[in-house]
């Protein structure tokens, strides 16, 4: 007989795992919800693919296309790519992970910034491989920081940027010096998912050393300015050879097929992504400046987000600031995981909402 005392037990370092949490998304019963927590876009997806989505709907029986040949394709065309160096994932959470999964072993470390999305540390650990933390300066990423961290086990390093949750960025000049530092065997993973809002001329995504090096890849993502998020579509190109190592351990129809017709059609409309972005650049400057106004202090961004810090004195704080706002119907984004416990992350949204949650910050802060 078993002894019943006995049960499966993770591996050593899972239960160690701090999982991840995702923002508020309800607003109390009869209050208007505005939901400005997820980084979501305003205009939503392209009208093109709900057509797309039509017309995969009557073949619900068959299995995707295992390679996602028509979404590559697609993604090739609009970015000057050679498709067999791309890679599709459900969210580029998954090739974030299948990154981690395919070049991190138990003894091995992985480099990820103080303020950086928390799904690397998550990633890190389930290989078995020890997270290390470079700190940032006026919250922003420092490659000196970060080259202070490596070592002889460094096997990866990850970047967002832009990053999340402070939307600060590093300049080409210093993502090519990151880079040029670094063991030709280190991974360098550029987390792009906020590219298409950067209109700064210093500012790269990463296609431009993934073209020259073999050893950088960048992530990019569907959920944020082609507003697909529910359809859960991410890419990477990379060299071929970390392309098809990832190949190999996906799973083998990791992309349904109305992602796969949903991310080919917004893709293809760039005059739909053009209008985020004229939106997202009036109104992250028009929100800079009224939270300043407030006496709020905003972390600059390039993204389609901000940073707004509180004073930390009693009835003014991050969390008092959000009781407030959700009963009014707006939900912005803790951060306290992040490590600002005094902040929430304030998501560009409608008109109607960026100007309504200006009049409820200022109505909080004069309670």
């Amino acid at each position: 007989m078993s002894n019943s005392s006995a049960r499966p037990t993770p591996k050593p370092g899972v239960l160690d795992i701090e999982a991840y949490v995702p923002g508020k998304s309800r607003a109390p019963d009869g209050v208007k919800l505005h939901k400005l927590s997820s980084n979501e876009t305003p205009f939503g997806a392209s009208p093109s693919v709900q057509d797309a989505l039509r017309s995969v709907a009557g073949h619900l029986e068959l299995y995707p296309d295992g390679q996602a040949g028509a979404l590559k394709s697609a993604i090739a065309k609009a970015h000057g790519l050679e498709p067999q160096r791309i890679l599709c994932g459900n969210g580029s959470d998954e090739l974030l992970g299948l990154l981690a999964q395919a070049f991190l072993a138990p003894g091995d470390e992985a480099i990820h910034t103080e303020h950086g999305f928390l799904v690397y540390d998550i990633y890190i650990r389930a290989a078995g491989a020890t997270p290390v933390v470079a700190r940032e300066r006026d919250e922003r990423a420092d490659v000196d920081a970060i080259l202070g961290r490596v070592s002889a086990r460094t096997k990866i390093v990850f970047l967002a940027n832009p990053n999340n949750p402070t939307g600060t960025y590093l300049p080409e000049g210093e993502i090519r010096r990151l880079h040029a530092s670094l063991p030709s065997h280190v991974v360098l993973v550029l987390d792009a998912a906020y590219a298409e809002y950067v209109r700064r001329e210093d500012y790269i995504s990463g296609l431009e050393l993934v073209e020259e090096f073999d050893n950088v890849v960048m992530t990019r993502t569907f959920s944020k300015i082609h507003g697909l998020a529910a359809l859960r579509i991410g890419w990477m190109v990379g060299p071929e050879a970390i392309v098809d190592a990832l190949d190999r351990i996906r799973g083998p129809f990791n992309l349904n097929a109305m992602a796969i017709a949903g991310g080919a059609a917004a893709i293809a409309d760039r005059e739909h992504v053009e209008k985020s972005v004229r939106f997202n650049d009036e109104w992250l400057e028009k929100l800079t400046r009224g939270l300043t106004a407030l006496g709020l202090r905003v972390t600059p961004s390039v993204g389609n987000f901000l940073l707004v810090h509180f004073a930390d004195e009693a009835g003014r704080t991050a969390a008092d600031a959000d009781a407030f706002l959700t009963t009014r119907g707006f939900i912005l984004r803790r951060v306290s995981g992040y490590g600002f416990p005094n902040a929430l992350r304030l998501t560009i949204g409608s008109a109607e909402a960026n100007e309504g949650v200006l009049v409820a910050l200022g109505e909080f802060l004069r309670a």
